[in-house]
């Protein structure tokens, strides 16, 4: 199964994105999307998405979207919340959802920093794509994909462009 992973896109998904991800079988969003229902609905059409809210999403991404979803794919277990850390640095939440639920997988957004790391302690890998919006400070906006098999990630993919409004 192919995977395309973004997040922070804070109201914009540029054609360059939608072409990276047209390969992918599912999108999985990690929160602060930005945006109205037809934003959202944007993504929905494009490809079976999986998802989260971030803290500057509103209605409806709330509605739409929990706050961490715990999920199997291809014999892994994936856990995806918007505000998360990475090995060493959890947010308090999200380590208490890693030790309870024990991921193979753990994806969160937030930071607008792209960060793939394997976590020793908790035996699991983690990834941040990084922010594919405008908004926040981050130079290169990017995203990522991979697949998935057997428990397995392979062929991962950076995908980068510059921040422009």
């Amino acid at each position: 199964m192919r995977i395309g992973l973004i997040s922070d896109t804070h109201g914009v998904f540029d054609p360059d994105f939608r072409r990276f991800f047209e390969p992918v079988d599912e999108l999985w969003h990690a929160g602060d999307w930005g945006g109205d229902d037809a934003f959202l609905q944007q993504f929905r059409d494009f490809k079976p998405v999986v998802g989260v809210y971030g803290n500057c999403d509103g209605y409806p991404a709330r509605y739409d979207y929990p706050l961490y979803q715990f999920f199997e794919r291809e014999g892994m277990g994936i856990l995806m919340t918007h505000i998360g850390g990475y090995p060493g640095h959890y947010d308090p939440a999200a380590r208490r959802l890693i030790e309870n639920l024990r991921p193979s997988l753990f994806v969160c957004g937030h930071s607008h920093i792209l960060k793939v790391q394997w976590d020793e302690h908790y035996r699991m890998m983690t990834m941040n794509p990084g922010a594919a919006g405008i908004q926040g400070w981050q130079v290169v906006r990017t995203a990522l994909r991979f697949d998935i098999a057997g428990g397995k990630i392979s062929n991962l993919e950076v995908f980068e462009l510059p921040r422009k409004a």
